[in-house]
C-alpha cells in the first residue's frame, strides 16, 4: 500500500519537475515564459500521435521534445528579437498550445495507448520500499538526471555563471562581450524541450492516452514551483514532490469517501500553491536573493 502511495507520488510529481526545471533555467537568464501550458500540450498530443501512428514510443517522446522547443523558439523570435512583452506572448502562447493541441489532437480521443513500461532492475527492485526507486519508467530517471545536471551547470560551470550573469544584469553581460539574445534563446529552447517532456510523460506514462486539456493546469503549477524553490533546482525538485504528493492525497481521499465535497479536495492542488506562494512572498529576504534581477526586462542591444 505504501508502494503503492509513493509510486503515484512519483508518478504524478515527474511531469512538474520536467516542466518547471526547464522554466528555471529559462527564468535564470531573464526570461519570463508563461506559455509552459501551451508547450506541455503541444508535446502531450505531438509526442502521442507521433508515438501511436510509428509504434515506437521512443520517436514520441523526440516528437514531443521538437514540438515543445518549436514553441518556444516562437515564443523566442517574438520576446526577443522582436521585443514583444513577455508577459503578454507568454499567455498567448499557452492559448495558442491549448487550441492547436486540441485541434490536432481530436483524431486521437479516445485512442488507447501502449505507454512507455517501466524499468526493473534485479536485485535492487526487489527491496521493500526503496525498492520502488529502482522499477520507475526511462522518463523519470532522465528528469532526475536533468536536475542534477541542471544544477551542476547552474553553480559549477562557466556557461552557467554566464547565463546567471545575463539574468541578472544584461546591461553588464552585454558590456563584457556575451551576446545576451543568443544565452536567452538558448535557455528558452531548453526550457521547451523541457516542457515538451513534461507533456509527454502525461500522454505516454500517467495516462497512456490523449484527451483534451489533459495538462490541467500543471504548467501553472510548474510556475509556481520556480517561485516555491526559489531558483534553485534540488528545492524544484521538492517542491515537484510536495505537490504531486497533494495531487495523489487528494484522489485517495475521495476514494475512501472522506466527508469533503470532491470539489474542495481536486481544487486543493492548486490551494495549496496559493497558500505556498503567499507565505514565501512574506520572506522578502529569501526570494530576492535568488531571483534573477532582470527578469522579465527586454534587451535591445545599444551597439
Amino acid at each position: 500500500m505504501l508502494e503503492g502511495i509513493l509510486l503515484t507520488i512519483i508518478t504524478a510529481a515527474t511531469p512538474l519537475l520536467f516542466a518547471s526545471i526547464g522554466e528555471l533555467v529559462t527564468e535564470r537568464s531573464g526570461v519570463l515564459n508563461l506559455g509552459v501550458e501551451g508547450m506541455m500540450a503541444m508535446g502531450a498530443v505531438i509526442g502521442f500521435a507521433v508515438a501511436h501512428s510509428t509504434g515506437n514510443i521512443a520517436l514520441g517522446v523526440v516528437g514531443a521534445i521538437v514540438a515543445g522547443v518549436a514553441m518556444a523558439a516562437l515564443f523566442g523570435v517574438v520576446t526577443l528579437i522582436f521585443v514583444a512583452n513577455q508577459v503578454a506572448s507568454g499567455l498567448a502562447l499557452t492559448l495558442f498550445g491549448l487550441g492547436l493541441s486540441g485541434l490536432i489532437g481530436d483524431a486521437f480521443v479516445g485512442v488507447p495507448g501502449a505507454g512507455l513500461a517501466r524499468v526493473s532492475i534485479p536485485g535492487l527492485s526487489d527491496l521493500p520500499v526503496v525498492g520502488l526507486l529502482f522499477r520507475l519508467d526511462p522518463l523519470t530517471y532522465l528528469a532526475v538526471a536533468i536536475t542534477i545536471a541542471v544544477s551542476w551547470f547552474l553553480f559549477r560551470s562557466r556557461g552557467g555563471l554566464i547565463l546567471r550573469a545575463v539574468g541578472d544584469s544584461h546591461v553588464s553581460a552585454h558590456a563584457l562581450g556575451y551576446s545576451v539574445i543568443r544565452v536567452r534563446f538558448m535557455a528558452v529552447l531548453f526550457g521547451g524541450a523541457c516542457s515538451g517532456l513534461a507533456g509527454a510523460y502525461l500522454s505516454l506514462v500517467y495516462t497512456p492516452q490523449w484527451t483534451q486539456a489533459m495538462t490541467a493546469g500543471r504548467g501553472w503549477i510548474a510556475l509556481a514551483l520556480v517561485v516555491f524553490g526559489t531558483w534553485l533546482p534540488g528545492r524544484v525538485a521538492i517542491g515537484a514532490l510536495l505537490f504531486g504528493g497533494v495531487s495523489i492525497l487528494q484522489l485517495h481521499a475521495q476514494a475512501l469517501g472522506v466527508g469533503v465535497p470532491s470539489q474542495f479536495l481536486s481544487a486543493l492542488p492548486y490551494l495549496t500553491t496559493v497558500i505556498v506562494l503567499v507565505i514565501i512572498s512574506r520572506n522578502r529576504a529569501l526570494v530576492r536573493a535568488n531571483t534573477p534581477a532582470a527578469l522579465g526586462q527586454s534587451f535591445v542591444p545599444d551597439r
